[in-house]
């Protein structure tokens, strides 16, 4: 059973003379009237009184007034407790009449329900963690996030080197019409020297045709002048016919040789030797570009895998979340930030953060049925009322000062009385478990 305030009683706390009310069981119990009229003094009493000495106000006795604060609350299950006398000593006191202190208190009494402005104000990841935590995912989603940011900045980083990659092979030159590889001094040089050597050879069988064609019109001249001494020389006459008829064929095969014959040209050999440094200059850069090419392709690729990896962290966030308990529909976090309804704190109505607040505070302590809060004023009638409805279905009480004399108001304080019960001093009495004697 969730515990809650079933009636009260405060004298002489801040500027409090004298009320007393019982609060609605569920939703909200509105103490209503002008500014300095006492009524942030109720929940500062009823603070004090269930939270203990760090709730005491640093001057509790109204001002003015001879006697102490004196303090009576009566909770829904039938505690009572009462600060009184000179000290305002705690008294704890169970529906058995067994006493007991703070410590009783403590188990069912949410610190935050006492001091909302302390959640309200605190940061967005302060509130997110205060939910996590609760829910029971919070080191969970630590460590899902701190992946996530890690693979983010990798890919951050991998994504610039990337285009960095990217822009800086478009911007390298390139030279369609250079050999893919470095062209090696050395090897242009043996071609050239490989065809000079064919071409001598070339040469060599021409300058053999020379000298056979040579020979046969020199023996061709011998042979008219030997016609002309044929008579004395017939012997010598035979033997060059046929020395003749020898050289005609090999002159013959000689011819068939070098007809097929062309030479080849060394010219480009030649302007590659000359224009080497700028060829292989090109081909550097034709290889260069490719690297580069490679290399933006590699990191592009090794972005898309982390981008996968990044969202399959943030999806295992959403799982998380969306399996957990939470203790309002709509709430959630992102980014490290508590969210309702998709909305960050900052954004979020000033009704939709009480509701907020209210149902972080009871999954706190189930135990806490109620809450005290300040200043509601920030809501307009329909609001309040949508705010009340909601208090009601979800079984919270919530005790709340506004700065109004209207009718929403449960009760109003006016120069330190609820109204109808000025000048009334309270009188010691006596309560049972359902209420007053």
């Amino acid at each position: 059973m969730s515990i809650k305030i079933n009636k009260l009683e405060i004298e002489n706390v801040k500027r409090v003379k004298a009320v007393k009310m019982e609060p609605a069981a569920n939703g909200l119990t509105i103490i209503g009237g002008n500014n300095g009229q006492g009524k942030t003094s109720v929940l500062d009493a009823l603070a004090w009184a269930l939270g203990g000495e760090r709730y005491r106000p640093s001057q509790a006795q109204r001002e003015g007034s001879v006697l102490p604060p004196n303090l009576h609350i009566v909770m829904n299950n039938g505690l009572i407790v009462e600060r009184k006398g000179k000290n305002s000593d705690l008294k704890v006191t169970d529906p058995s009449g067994k006493k007991a202190g703070q410590q009783l208190l403590d188990e069912f009494v949410e610190q935050l329900a006492l001091d909302l402005p302390k959640f309200m104000e605190a940061s967005g990841k302060e509130k997110a963690s205060t939910l996590l935590q609760i829910i029971g995912v919070g080191d969970q989603l630590t460590e899902l996030e701190q992946q996530e940011k890690e693979i983010y900045q990798e890919r951050l980083y991998v994504g610039r080197t990337a285009d960095q990659k990217k822009k800086y092979a478009q911007e390298q030159p390139y030279y369609p019409d250079v050999p893919a590889d470095l062209v090696s001094p050395s090897d242009l040089i043996k071609q050239q020297q490989a065809i000079l050597a064919r071409n001598g050879e070339n040469q060599r069988k021409r300058d053999r045709l020379n000298e056979i064609t040579f020979e046969k019109h020199r023996i061709f001249d011998e042979m008219q002048r030997i016609e002309q001494q044929i008579s004395d020389m017939q012997k010598r006459l035979a033997e060059r016919k046929t020395a003749y008829e020898a050289v005609a064929k090999d002159e013959e095969i000689a011819m068939k040789d070098t007809a097929s014959l062309q030479d080849e040209s060394t010219a480009e050999l030649e302007e590659n030797i000359a224009n080497i440094e700028e060829i292989n200059r090109k081909v550097r850069a034709n290889l260069d570009k490719a690297k580069a090419e490679d290399d933006a392709k590699v990191y592009a690729n090794k972005y898309q895998e982390l981008t996968q990896k990044l969202e399959e962290v943030r999806d295992k966030k959403k799982a998380l979340l969306d399996d957990a308990i939470l203790p309002l529909p709509g709430l959630s976090v992102s980014d490290g930030e508590l969210t309702y309804k998709g909305q960050r704190w900052d954004n979020m109505s000033g009704s939709d953060r009480l509701k907020v607040s209210a149902a972080i505070i009871r999954k706190l302590n189930p135990n806490c049925g109620f809450v005290l809060m300040d200043k509601l004023e920030q809501m307009d009638l329909g609001t309040l009322r949508e705010f009340g409805e909601w208090l009601e279905q979800e079984g919270l009480q919530v005790i709340a000062t506004r700065v109004s004399t209207g009718e929403e108001c449960s009760v109003i304080i006016e120069d330190g009385y609820a109204q109808g019960q000025e000048q009334a001093a309270f009188v010691p009495r006596k309560w049972d478990e359902g209420g007053l004697l």
